[in-house]
Order: structure tokens, then sequence, then C-alpha cells
């Protein structure tokens, strides 16, 4: 479909009903945009903040054209979408991201494939399909090694780490993973992990918030600090730059995120890509409160056409932000009465272990140079 500059009372169509396509609907909101939520599950959060929804399958082919039709333009919150859902959604209304950065991103080969002909390093990897292809990817890889689903993986679901090499017997390890197709990635021995929010809009310009630190616990992230403490200003122009080569590479429009490791060999640092996020992501949700511009309005701005908002923090103040964590997010009372504390509920029922509820971001009260 033809791209059109959508103007305020027009309607974005978001594909996902958790939490981040509830934060970008309330973005939407803000700038007197309508929106319609497409998700399969009765109980989204973004269902409630929507001002249109349909509760249909991601593979229901009459629900989804209906639902492109009555859009003016497409965004998702999710990097799974089956690739014949977003086929019949570009077919009906303008697409942001585009059906390419979906399919690069869904698969841990191809997204590595296409990082290493960036000339951007990643970890050493091997496709891995059979127990033989892993006892070879391991003879040139080496130990630990981790070995991964090449698809729908996240928050350290469907991987494993192997540090020797007698480790358990190859066809129960397949069995584990219930034949999917693997991928062998080398270990990085990194320092820390480290993560770029960027976005890029229809005409080409980027705007980069600030490097980011992540602390994950479980696979799960439970800390971002903004600006990322301890790190060269040259490090930080690089993961900036990785990420808008990526961007541009992909002719990406819309938020994206780059997760990258840290490594630092004799006192110098360098930086290895782990990761691709076509949308916008936990390590930016600082941005609510943290920056000028959130990274959700910006996704907004991205899918509509219209300029990038500027991304510097506010007033240059360090921002920590820490996600709320199954019954962690039961002292939403203690946190709105702590001075200086944003609180964000993202409308979930039941606090399972693992679930993500919520987050709090805090901001410092000196500022601090990128």
């Amino acid at each position: 479909m033809t791209d059109k500059t959508l103007g305020p009372g027009s309607t974005l169509g978001i594909v996902g009903g958790g939490q981040l396509g509830r934060m970008i609907a309330l973005a939407a909101a803000n700038y007197g945009l309508k929106v319609h939520v497409y998700a399969p599950d009765q109980d989204s959060p973004a269902f409630d903040v929507a001002a249109r929804t349909t509760c249909a399958a991601y593979d229901d082919a009459e629900a989804l054209a209906a639902f492109a039709r009555s859009v003016d333009v497409v965004t998702y919150e999710f990097e799974n979408i089956p690739h014949a859902t977003a086929d019949i959604l570009a077919r009906h209304a303008a697409l942001h991201p585009n059906a390419r950065a979906l399919s690069t991103t869904q698969d841990r080969l191809s997204e590595k494939e296409f990082i290493n002909g960036l000339g951007i390093p990643t970890a050493p990897f091997r496709a891995v399909d059979t127990p033989d292809d892993l006892d070879r990817a391991i003879e040139v890889i080496g130990l630990p090694a981790v070995l991964k689903t090449r698809r729908f993986g996240y928050d350290g679901k469907g991987q494993r780490m192997l540090r020797e090499r007698a480790e358990g017997d190859r066809n129960a390890l397949f069995a584990e993973f219930g034949g999917a197709p693997l991928i062998l990635e080398g270990f990085v021995p990194f320092e820390r992990e480290v993560s770029v929010v960027g976005a890029r809009a229809r005409d080409g310009s980027f705007a980069a918030f600030d490097l980011c630190e992540n602390e994950h616990r479980d696979h799960i992230l439970a800390l971002t600090r903004v600006p990322a403490p301890g790190v060269s200003p040259e490090t930080r122009r690089a993961a900036l730059d990785i990420a808008q080569r990526i961007a541009d590479a992909l002719d990406y429009v819309g938020v994206l995120a780059v997760e990258m490791f840290l490594v630092r060999e004799d006192g110098a640092e360098r930086l290895v890509v782990n990761e691709i996020a076509p949308r916008v992501h936990n390590s930016g949700h600082w941005t609510i409160e943290g920056a000028r511009t959130s990274q959700f309005a910006q996704h907004v701005r991205a899918v509509c056409g219209w300029p990038l908002g500027d991304a510097a923090r506010v007033g240059g103040l360090p921002v920590e932000m820490r996600n709320l964590i199954g019954a962690q997010a039961d002292d939403w009372h203690a946190l709105l009465a702590e001075p200086g504390a944003h609180l964000h509920l993202y409308g979930k029922g039941e606090a399972r272990p693992g679930r993500k509820m919520g987050h709090v971001t805090r901001l410092g009260s000196d500022p601090v140079e990128s």
C-alpha cells in the first residue's frame, strides 16, 4: 500500500495487545490519533486503552483484512507475527516496520547473517539441524556455547548453555527443543549488556536515545541505567552508529532496539551485537519520563510519516528503570508514595512469577554527560 502522511484523527492499527501495544496506544492518543488493536486474547492490556478492538487469531485472514482496511497504517508490538499475517496486512494497509524487518529478525540465523553482512560483529554461530551438526558446530566454535532455537525464543526461553562436550546425550538434547531448527552461538565473555533504542523515519532521518546498560535476572530484564556508566564516548558513538546502519539497511520505519555485549580486553572496549528487536523495547521504557520524546511517541511519529522528536535526556539527568516482575508489583502503594518515582502498571490480572507487571522510573538529580 502507498504511504501517506497521517493527521490527527487518523487511525493507527496495532497488532498485538500486550504492554508495548498499550503504551503505543497511549502515546498515539496524545497526538489526537485513534487506535484499533488486533489481538487474540480478550484480556489483552492494550484493549483497555483502545478506541476499537478486534479479538481474533493471527491466522484469521478475513479478520486481518477487515482490520487493515479499517485503519490508516499498521504497526506491531512484537516480532513473532507469522509471515502470512504480515502479507495480508501489507496488502490492505501500509505496514511499518516492513515485512523484511520481520523476516530478518524472526530467525536468529538470518539475523546474524544479515548483521555480519554489514561488517558488524556477532558471536560466532552455526546452524544446527541434527545431532551431527551440533558436534561439527562445537568443533568449529568450541565451548562454552549457547544452543538456541532459531525462532520464538525470548526472556531466556528456548536456549541452553553447553559447557562441556560430554554434557548429555545429543538426541535427548534435541528432544528438549521439540525438533525445532537450532543455532549454536559461541559464548561472548562480556563485561555488561547494553542496548541502543533508536528510530528511523520514512525520509531516512534517524534519532537514537543514549546507550543503556541492562541487568538481567533469570534471563529477564530487571534494571536499565541511562547513560550506561563507565563507557567511553567513542564506544557510545559506535553503538549508535551500529543501530543506524542496521536501520538503514532494513529501510526501517519505526523504533528498533539493538542489544549488544560490551567486551573489555586489555583495557580496550568493543561491541558485539546480540539481537535486534524490530519494535519498541523494554530497555526504552525510561524514555517516557526521562527523554524529551518517549520511544512510544517516537514510534508513532515515524510510522505516521511525521518528524522525529528530540531524543535527548530531560535536563541531561541520569535515569534508572526497574521492571516490576511478578509479585514485585504488589508494592505499588509504596512506590506511589515515593517522591520522584514514576509508576507504570500494565493492567494485567495475574502476577505470575517471571511476568512483567509494570515498571518504575527514577530520574537522578545531577546532570551527567553521555
